[in-house]
C-alpha cells in the first residue's frame, strides 16, 4: 500500500484503539471508585485517562468505520466474567494492549504522542500491580 492509502487505515486504527484504551481505564476506574472506595487508584486513573489524548482527534474520528469492522462481534471469552477482580484484569488488559498499538502506529506520525502512550502504559503496569496484588 502507498503512503496515502495507509494514512486513513491508520487513522481509524487510532481512534478505535484511543477509544478501546480510555473505555478499559474507565471500567477500572469506576470499579475502585464504586465498588472498592478506593479513591487513590480512582484518582490515578481518571488523571491517566484525561492525558491519554491526541492532537488533531477529529480528523481520527473522521476515519471511523464500525460498520465494516470485521471483528466488531464479542468473543466467548469477551462476554464471560467471574467476578469483579476478572474484570479488572481483562480491562487492564485491554488497556495496555490499546497502549502499546497507539504507541506504535503514533511513530509514524507523531513520536512525541507515542512517547506518551508508552507512559500511559507503564503507568498501567504499575496500577495492575498495585491494585491486583
Amino acid at each position: 500500500m502507498k503512503s496515502s492509502e495507509i494514512e486513513p487505515k491508520l487513522f481509524r486504527l487510532i481512534d478505535a484503539n484511543l477509544n478501546r484504551l480510555k473505555e478499559g481505564i474507565r471500567v477500572i476506574e469506576d470499579i475502585n471508585r464504586y465498588i472498592y472506595d478506593n479513591k487513590k487508584i480512582a484518582s490515578k486513573l481518571k488523571e491517566l485517562r484525561h492525558k491519554a489524548n491526541i492532537e488533531n482527534y477529529t480528523k481520527m474520528l473522521t476515519h471511523r468505520d464500525i460498520e465494516n469492522d470485521v471483528l466488531k462481534e464479542s468473543t466467548k471469552s469477551e462476554k464471560e466474567r467471574v467476578d469483579e477482580k476478572s474484570l479488572l484484569l481483562a480491562n487492564y488488559k485491554r488497556a495496555q494492549e490499546a497502549a502499546r498499538v497507539l504507541e506504535e502506529s503514533l511513530k509514524l506520525i507523531n513520536s512525541g504522542e507515542a512517547e506518551l502512550f508508552k507512559t500511559v502504559r507503564y503507568e498501567l503496569y504499575a496500577l495492575e500491580k498495585e491494585n491486583l496484588t
